[in-house]
């Protein structure tokens, strides 16, 4: 079997435990090197996760004899080109979500990954967790009927860091981001939502800064067709008071629907026949454990990972198409 060894760009905050650990928890699979431009914090994620390499300097990572993949875990609007320079070394990409700032930045890096003929992943991992698989089994097993459309919803208060940093804080950072937190989080529902139906082919939207905590939008609603007639409907506002805070999504079919949460993991709640029916949500301790598994399993030739750079990429043009960028 051949041994997967991984560097990451830009260890922050999602490397430590959702995603960072797992590359060396998979068979196969061993975290390397890591790479951030902060001396004393790179040193420090080294020796905390037991990571025998560290470095400052992305190129040198990328250049790393001792390196076969790569984990690109920076800001947005640097993906393209961390992912575009491993895969012109020959290098297979793990890209974090949204996979792009920009739709035309996903172009980009898909066309390389053809040109080169090296894979490019993105981690929307919740096409690999036992509760979203779990709705996807209810849905192809015709358990609702057949699906007639998908209600989100997604408010929450603005966290002191989003108030405090401004557009100072990189999420909030159109440049960097993309867009706001609604670029951030809704990317994960829509990625979803094209795992379960197909793409979207239609999608308008309206957007607005309610809270004047920062310049790009607080506040998004939308409505969308996907390509088998599924109608969609979403709302998103993330500077509310603290009475509204919600995370639900809804897909109603002809004989039934189904409740779920994006974020919370809250139990999946089917209704069909005047009957409810609760299934547990279980998560790996590593939540991107799984899809990690499935990129290294298709880097070993023993399977595939159904989140590509292909799959992602549409994601990312929907939610132009929504805020009209």
């Amino acid at each position: 079997m051949r041994n997967i060894r991984w560097g990451i760009i830009g260890c922050g905050d999602v490397t430590e435990l959702k995603s960072g650990p797992a590359f060396s928890k998979v068979e196969g699979s061993k975290l390397q090197i890591v790479m951030r431009r902060d001396l004393l914090k790179v040193q420090d994620y080294a020796n905390r996760h037991n990571v025998p390499e560290w470095t400052i300097n992305a190129d040198a990572l990328i250049n790393n004899n001792d390196v076969d993949a790569i984990y690109v875990a920076t800001p947005p609007g640097s993906h393209a080109e961390y992912a575009i320079k491993a895969m012109k070394a020959g290098k297979p990409v793990y890209v974090e979500k949204p996979m792009g700032a920009t739709y035309e930045q996903c172009l980009e890096m898909i066309k390389v990954s053809e040109e080169t003929r090296v894979p490019l992943f993105v981690a929307y991992y919740r096409r690999s967790l036992p509760g979203f698989l779990k709705v996807k089994e209810l849905i192809d097993n015709g358990e609702i009927g057949k699906p007639l459309y998908v209600n989100i919803r997604l408010t929450r208060p603005a966290l002191d860091s989003e108030v405090q940093g401004g557009d100072s804080f990189w999420r909030l950072d159109k440049e960097k981001a993309g867009g706001g937190i609604f670029y951030d989080l809704a990317s994960h529902q829509f990625d979803y939502l094209d795992y379960l139906f197909g793409h979207i082919v239609e999608a308008t939207g309206l957007t607005a800064n309610r809270g004047g905590y920062y310049a790009v939008e607080d506040t998004v609603s939308a409505s969308f067709r996907f390509e088998n007639g599924v109608l969609g409907n979403g709302l998103w506002s993330f500077v509310t008071n603290d009475h509204v805070d919600e995370d639900r999504m809804e897909i109603v079919g002809s004989e039934g629907k189904i409740i779920f949460s994006g974020f919370k993991h809250h139990p999946i709640m089917m209704y069909k026949n005047g009957e409810e029916f609760e299934f547990p949500y279980l998560n790996p301790e590593n939540i991107q454990y799984n899809l990690i598994k499935q990129v290294v399993e298709q880097l070993q030739g023993k399977g595939n990972c159904v989140s590509t750079g292909v799959s992602a990429a549409r994601t990312n043009k929907v939610m132009e198409m929504i805020v009209g960028r």
